[in-house]
């Protein structure tokens, strides 16, 4: 028997109504990812990205079609799915140790040893031990972030969605910071759909990139990166990247000048 995609659009399509009328987000998207691939979704502001990770998230019913996990039809949030969202959203009277346990006083009321000694791991992992009794506002924003990587980590899911999660972020930390998650990916494997207006970022990290129209959302094209992986500051100046990069441009700016 084949085993279901991790992720699984089908004709979906996605509409809000508004003060000002009915808006369509989302029409006919299909595209499906596979356990442990790395996806970026790119595309003009407005075309439905996020919508997209929202729907995955169990934070949206579509308006038509179906989102499905692992063969399931998404009808609410699931442990198995983590978000790192733009801002890492930290409780800032909590310490950072507590912000990556967060989770689980959120589901259960409490935090274990275990917990706490997994919490301490992920900090570990993403760069920021010794940090486990400072607050967020005794980090920088690219620490910060560290964090909300290693919160959305913690219950283990087997799904990460990332929102444009290093778009407020200078121009050197947030390269630094996709070097780091390829590092923290490598490390820990996870089905990644990764939302950027990034070309860069979206060729440097991912397996495949869903390039979106414009509003509303439809895949344009569903391309593999012909970039070999590990990857690092050298892939940034290999030609293929320029050259894939500038077929990507083509494709964001083409619908739009039509």
């Amino acid at each position: 028997m084949q085993t279901p995609p991790a992720i699984s659009f089908q004709d979906l399509g996605q509409c809000f109504e508004t003060r000002s009328g009915r808006i369509e987000a989302l029409r006919g998207v299909e595209f499906d990812v596979v356990r442990h691939e790395f996806v970026a979704v790119l595309g003009p502001s407005g075309c439905g990205k996020s919508t997209l990770l929202r729907l995955i998230a169990g934070l949206l019913e579509p308006t038509s079609g179906r989102v499905e996990v692992f063969g399931s039809s998404v009808k609410e949030p699931r442990d198995d799915v983590g978000i790192v969202f733009q801002k890492p959203t930290l409780l800032p009277w909590a310490t950072i140790e507590d912000n990556v346990c967060f989770p689980a006083r959120h589901k259960r009321g409490r935090v274990g040893a275990n917990e706490r000694t997994r919490a301490r791991d992920l900090l570990d992992m993403v760069g920021l031990k010794g940090f486990e009794k400072r607050l967020p506002n005794e980090l920088s924003g690219g620490m910060q972030q560290r964090v909300g990587i290693a919160r959305a980590l913690f219950m283990r899911p087997d799904i990460l969605l990332m929102d444009e999660p290093f778009s407020a972020l200078d121009a050197l930390t947030r390269e630094e910071m996709g070097l780091e998650l390829l590092r923290i990916w490598e490390a820990e494997p996870k089905t990644v759909l990764f939302i950027t207006h990034s070309i860069s970022e979206a060729v440097l990290l991912a397996d495949r990139v869903i390039v979106m129209s414009a509003r509303p959302g439809r895949v344009i094209e569903d391309i593999k990166v012909p970039l070999p992986r590990p990857r690092g500051l050298e892939t940034s100046n290999a030609q293929v990247m320029n050259d894939f990069s500038a077929h990507l441009r083509s494709l964001l700016v083409a619908p739009r000048a039509a």
